[in-house]
């Protein structure tokens, strides 16, 4: 069990979830590259410890998930080679997030803008409050996402709808959000109905199970329907001989809940 404080996020255990909170209010949460770093370090902790089964990310305060990244270090950039760098380093912390072995959720408790919103794309469940405002506004600032918007997104809700967005910039409310399939879930406690969701999820599912769903999805959105078929069928052959396979078997045939070690 661990508890961080960073200077600008927090990191700490229930159970087995982890809680990272962004915490810089007086910014809206923004990302600059000390948040950044903050959260790589902070995924490779989670990484480590054994004990953690899922993670939820979301933002202290009520007014704000991430509005974005910080605008005041983005116009420091003094060429096309700096600002590309950028890009891909902060492409990789959100590929890391991504690619974690077990569930992620992102809780949008106000403003998902631009970096903020692609934070949350890279999560796999994303839960909103009401009042949540989603959006990319850098055409406004007359820029592009470059932190896996234009990526994650169409391959999440459709290319139509994914550049009305782009094109327009505007702020998507919370229940339109939900309707296009951006986030999953409204609630009014988003943070603890992803606590809840979360536990109900590891009590009745392997690990293993999740980890491989997690990659056989992610593979085959890069693939072609034919080779994915071909992932799921190796990643399935893979787990049927695992021990946690063999235990939710016979669970099932005893008609007892099954012990799964991951194994």
């Amino acid at each position: 069990m661990f508890d961080v404080e960073f200077d600008h996020i927090l990191l700490d255990q229930h159970g087995p979830l982890a809680i990272l909170t962004i915490d810089r209010q007086n910014q809206m949460n923004a990302l600059n590259t000390e948040v950044l770093s903050e959260i790589a370090e902070a995924l490779e902790r989670v990484v480590e410890e054994a004990s953690i089964e899922a993670l939820i990310i979301t933002g202290a305060g009520d007014k704000a998930f991430v509005a974005g990244a910080d605008i005041t270090q983005l116009v420091k950039l003094e060429s096309a080679f700096q600002a590309r760098d950028l890009s891909l380093s902060v492409q990789n912390i959100f590929q890391d997030l991504s690619q974690l072995p077990f569930p992620t959720v992102a809780v949008i408790n106000g403003f998902a803008l631009g970096g903020g919103l692609e934070l949350a794309l890279a999560c796999d469940i994303r839960i909103a409050s009401p009042k949540a405002k989603l959006g990319f506004p850098e055409v406004h600032l007359g820029l592009i996402p470059g932190y896996g918007g234009t990526q994650r997104l169409p391959r999440l809700i459709g290319a139509g709808r994914a550049l009305d967005l782009l094109l327009t910039g505007r702020h998507v409310p919370a229940d339109e959000a939900l309707s296009m399939g951006l986030v999953n879930y409204v609630k009014d406690n988003p943070l603890e109905f992803a606590r809840e969701y979360l536990q109900n999820m590891l009590t009745k599912g392997g690990p293993l199970s999740f980890g491989l769903i997690k990659e056989a999805v992610r593979r085959g959105m890069d693939s072609n329907f034919t080779d994915g078929l071909e992932i799921e069928a190796d990643l399935f052959g893979l787990i049927s001989t695992s021990m946690d396979a063999k235990e939710g078997a016979k669970a099932f045939l005893e008609k007892r809940k099954a012990v799964f070690r991951g194994e």
